[in-house]
């Protein structure tokens, strides 16, 4: 990797002086996008362009701890990913389970999986729930990896956890019905307990959520960045922030 030119250090610096740590965001998501269109440009295998996109994640995970980041939210691998062919699927999970190897090397994240772990390879599910015990004790950031993880899904999972738990309490389901709240739902999301996103970033240019935190995600702000994932820097994570810091936040008004 060619290092910044101190034109370009010196223009980091100055936006990372700029940023009040009290406007910072507690939690931040990102759509982490554009590795498959990187590796075309550069001529490279999809292979190597997920390869890249995990590298850059590591590097953006050491950026948010710098800054006091608490929580991380990344959506990695989506349920219609699962639908890939095995050509492409087979090395996209490979590196997935390489990145969490060096996750549980750092000692620092606590690791959580957000997404539908039934639906992945029983191996990779199993490293999943593996990592969250063995890092549970890790001083953060608390670090959300969605893989194999759906919007839609979520919240139809979410609904059927909140119904199974009435019928074994031997409730009466239309009396659920009539109080059933948002705070039921929330309740049972994958990302229970943890504050919703504060700002959720996406790459590659896209301007849309592909179901990413949609329940989560009422309040957030949002901030598209043209980058490609691979290509994403420090200095576009820290316009965002900065672009974050200067919104006045609306809840709901």
């Amino acid at each position: 990797m060619a290092k910044p030119r101190p034109l370009y250090r010196f223009y980091e610096r100055r936006l990372a002086a700029g940023l009040d740590p009290a406007r910072l965001p507690k939690h931040v998501g990102v759509l982490v996008d554009g590795n498959r269109r990187w590796a075309k440009q550069c001529g490279a295998s999809t292979a190597a362009g997920h390869a890249a996109g995990a590298e850059k994640i590591v590097e953006f995970l050491g950026w948010c701890q710098e800054l006091r980041i608490e929580v991380v939210t990344l959506y990695i691998l989506s349920t219609e990913n699962l639908k890939r062919p095995a050509a492409e699927l087979d090395p996209l999970l490979e590196i997935i389970s390489d990145l969490l190897d060096t996750l549980t090397e750092t000692g620092v994240y606590r690791v959580q999986p957000v997404g539908a772990l039934e639906l992945l390879p029983p191996r990779l599910a199993e490293r999943l729930a593996e990592l969250r015990e063995h890092t549970a004790a890790n001083p953060g950031p608390h670090l959300n990896i969605a893989v194999g993880y759906g919007g839609r899904q979520e919240i139809v999972d979410a609904v059927r956890e909140v119904l199974t738990g009435a019928l074994d309490a031997g409730q009466d389901l239309r009396e659920l019905a009539e109080r059933l709240s948002v705070e039921d739902i929330s309740q049972h999301l994958y990302t229970r307990g943890q504050p919703d996103p504060d700002l959720l970033i996406r790459t590659s240019g896209e301007q849309r959520l592909s179901g990413f935190l949609m329940w989560q995600s009422a309040y957030s702000e949002y901030y598209f960045c043209e980058a490609l994932w691979p290509d994403f820097r420090r200095v576009d994570f820290l316009r965002a922030l900065r672009d974050y810091s200067s919104r006045q936040r609306r809840f709901g008004g």
